[in-house]
């Protein structure tokens, strides 16, 4: 199982990361554990300044706008 945390306030485009990795994890089958991290001091111990973020098994792997579906699909492979 994959697991996957994104990291914002609840922002429009931190919704719609959350949305956009679920929507291509059930396309691909794909079991994952989604966690919506909203504290401010978890996020920046990550050392996200600019949100969203994507930490896949424990690695950030995007920050800043809604990554492309194209990403999304390379770290869920």
């Amino acid at each position: 199982m994959i697991d996957i945390k994104v990291l914002g306030p609840g922002c429009a485009n931190c919704k719609n990361t959350t949305a956009l990795i679920e929507r291509v994890a059930q396309e691909k089958s794909l079991p994952i554990n989604l966690q919506k991290v909203e504290e401010l001091r978890e996020i920046m111990s990550y050392g996200v300044m600019s949100t969203p973020g994507v930490v896949v098994d424990g690695k950030v792997v995007h920050a800043g706008g809604v990554p492309s579906r194209e990403k999304v699909e390379q770290w869920l492979t």
